[in-house]
């Protein structure tokens, strides 16, 4: 029984290798269909990764205790922007749409804005208490 409920615990848990993969051997969390959203765990930080449809990976956070840190992997790694981080490049693109919420934990929310230049800009932020007025941005779509 205790081998079972070993299997059943390690399940659960978030991998620890992968993280810059096209197609990490890894659950996908994403809440959007449009994107494919990957966590990693190691020593307590949550690595949180945004892939586009076709597996491109767009850009990586790290994050533990409120606290974030881009990571310098993907296609536009240099957009990413958090609390204590923003953007290490501005551009003067327009968005060509509202963003979407692509990652939302209950902790953590990652956004992606598709940009006009054809680039994606991600936000990764503290979550909003997910009360369930928002379902999209709560839970996964499990693909």
């Amino acid at each position: 029984m205790t081998i079972g409920l070993s299997g059943v615990v390690n399940a659960a848990t978030p991998p620890s290798t992968g993280l810059g993969q096209a197609w990490p051997n890894a659950t996908d969390v994403s809440t959007s269909p449009n994107y494919h959203a990957y966590v990693f765990v190691l020593g307590g930080i949550q690595y949180i990764q945004i892939n586009d449809l076709n597996g491109n990976v767009l850009g990586s956070v790290g994050t533990t205790g409120g606290q974030f840190i881009t990571l310098p992997i993907g296609k536009f790694a240099q957009l990413v922007s958090t609390p204590q981080q923003p953007a290490a490049t501005t551009s003067n693109a327009a968005p060509t749409t509202s963003p979407t919420t692509v990652y939302n934990d209950g902790t953590t929310t990652v956004t992606a804005t598709p940009m006009s230049d054809g680039t994606t800009q991600l936000s990764a932020q503290l979550a909003a208490t997910c009360n369930g007025a928002d379902p999209a941005g709560c839970g996964t779509h499990g693909s």
